[in-house]
């Protein structure tokens, strides 16, 4: 009886322990035209914006978008338009929670956001660089990081590099469409 209860006490310490937690965190797999990313999320830090991009998932809402905005150097911008820039409608907003201790780091995904902290829906970016001008300091809101990617920074990079223009109202978007066919949790 007493093995049962220490095994018992030592098996929920080791899962339930801080060194364990990425075990428990969600991955979703993006798969788009440019190659497959996996994208760890972090809901412990972003529990509201977590929930929000895996509503989104989970929909399907993803489904032939595209990166329609790439910066070289800085981020790859997705989540909100099809191939033809056309806006799809979204859910509510989230509240920010830039104030979570993750900063806006190479290979982080965060929320894209209008200059209403509380306006991000379903589009996001991902870091090409460290962007410490995107966190929050004091009481200046920041862009939310929620994730890492975890496979595909080679990906990340190759789409950063795409060449881009000017597109009706829009400015650098890729020449040539970076679609998102899927995004799945894994």
């Amino acid at each position: 009886m007493l093995k049962k209860y220490l095994l018992s006490i030592l098996l929920s310490v080791t899962l339930f322990s801080p060194a364990f937690a990425d075990d428990l965190n969600p991955v979703v797999v993006m798969t788009t035209s440019a190659g497959v990313i996996e994208l760890e999320l972090m809901p412990e830090q972003a529990p509201l914006t977590v929930a929000n991009f895996l509503r989104y998932v989970d929909s399907g809402f993803f489904t032939d978008t595209i990166f329609h905005r790439v910066i070289d150097n800085f981020m790859i911008q997705g989540g909100g338009f099809s191939a033809d820039l056309e806006r799809k409608d979204t859910l509510p907003p989230v509240r920010n929670e830039s104030a979570n201790g993750l900063p806006n780091m190479r290979g982080t995904i965060a929320m894209a956001r209008t200059n209403d902290p509380d306006s991000a829906t379903s589009q996001f970016f991902i870091n090409l660089k460290n962007n410490d001008f995107l966190n929050a300091k004091g009481p200046r809101p920041g862009y939310a990081v929620f994730g890492k990617v975890i496979n595909g920074m080679d990906i990340i990079t190759q789409i950063g590099h795409v060449q881009t223009g000017r597109q009706g109202p829009y400015s650098d978007v890729p020449v040539e469409p970076i679609v998102i066919q899927s995004v799945v949790l894994k």
